[in-house]
């Protein structure tokens, strides 16, 4: 019922106009957006039960040991940074074809690679009927039967033809039904979720509503996760189709302010911080230090070393001014072999979207 979206369509797309303007004027997006992407994987796979923060996750893959980080945190950790993968890969195939069922395939081995559900044919569609319901429940239990296997590829082949298409009325309403609909196909035995979630800021980017794949949807659709639940069920129960991209519509236009509040602020502290460090360290290398800490905000010394391809003596001289200058912080202080590991609290709380570091 296009009277009903129509007061909403201005807002989302201008939102969205917004962004992808700042998004044009930051120079190296994948490097200074890195943090939001990362929340991004945190609050779309808990969504789907996950529990771990983003701290967590990042000290994880900087090699923490410690007792709090436990092998379920560990766990869930995985099934973050495989998100992350599996969307730049997405994003990197979409740079040579459009999308495509078979980019669609291997985002999903890579989402499900050595993580819970990797027993569930990573990467091929299902071959037998699946439901949605409570845990352990019966077909007959179930809130949300799926179309049938045989017909699933057939299902898949007009949902990627619509995903391609560009003679609908307005290209956000689009994305909402390829949304609703891909999660109603439920094409795999695990992991539809995070995908369908995934595929957000993919048909963004394709259609030229943002200039890089970097729009970030799980925060609001975390907030609202009973909403969201409820509103993709109305739509198979009841036909509310409206009331479904009306919901869709408003989470664009909230995470496009969100969205551009963060990444400015990200900006600013990149612009601020670069000046900082080469008064600080007075050494050449301090651009490499600075774009490194921006994409890897949790570290040990000798991970910035080599990735920031700066030499051992400047590294270890930097890090302890970054340190003085209340810039980074220790949190796991150097024992043993286990070398020290740092935090770059600021980026992180702007990325958190609170004091949490």
């Amino acid at each position: 019922m296009w009277k009903e979206l129509v007061p909403l369509l201005g807002p989302a797309s201008a939102g969205l106009e917004r962004f992808d303007g700042l998004l044009a004027a930051i120079p190296n997006t994948h490097i200074l957006l890195s943090p939001l992407l990362t929340e991004e994987a945190v609050l779309s796979s808990k969504i789907e039960g996950t529990n771990v923060t983003l701290g967590e996750v990042l000290e994880i893959e900087a090699g923490v040991e410690s007792e709090k980080l436990t092998q379920s945190k560990r766990a869930d950790a995985e099934e973050v940074l495989n998100y992350r993968v599996a969307l730049q890969a997405c994003a990197d195939q979409m740079k040579m074809q459009p999308f495509s069922q078979q980019i669609l395939r291997a985002a999903h081995a890579l989402l499900m690679r050595g993580v819970r559900g990797r027993e569930k044919t990573p990467g091929s569609y299902r071959r037998e009927q699946n439901w949605i319901g409570p845990d352990g429940c019966e077909l007959k239990q179930a809130r949300f039967i799926p179309i049938a296997p045989e017909h699933l590829q057939s299902g898949m082949d007009h949902w990627e033809r619509y995903f391609g298409s560009e003679t609908e009325p307005d290209a956000l309403v689009q994305l909402s039904i390829l949304h609703v609909e891909f999660e109603a196909l439920h094409p795999f035995r695990d992991g539809n979720g995070r995908l369908g979630r995934m595929l957000i800021p993919l048909f963004l980017h394709q259609r030229g509503l943002l200039s890089s794949p970097d729009f970030y949807m799980s925060r609001f659709l975390e907030a609202n996760r009973e909403e969201y639940i409820d509103r993709l069920r109305a739509v198979s129960r009841e036909q509310d189709w409206t009331g479904w991209c009306a919901f869709f519509l408003k989470g664009i236009r909230e995470q496009a302010a969100e969205n551009e509040s963060k990444a400015r602020r990200i900006l600013a502290l990149y612009n601020r911080v670069k000046l900082q460090i080469v008064e600080w360290t007075r050494s050449s290398h301090s651009i490499s230090a600075v774009d490194f800490i921006f994409k890897t905000p949790t570290f040990t010394g000798s991970v910035f070393s080599s990735f920031a391809k700066i030499p051992k003596p400047t590294a270890y001289r930097m890090l302890p001014i970054l340190v003085r200058k209340r810039l980074l912080r220790e949190i796991h202080g150097a024992s043993g072999p286990r070398a020290a590991v740092y935090m770059f609290s600021e980026l992180l709380n702007i990325a958190e979207g609170r004091s949490a570091f």
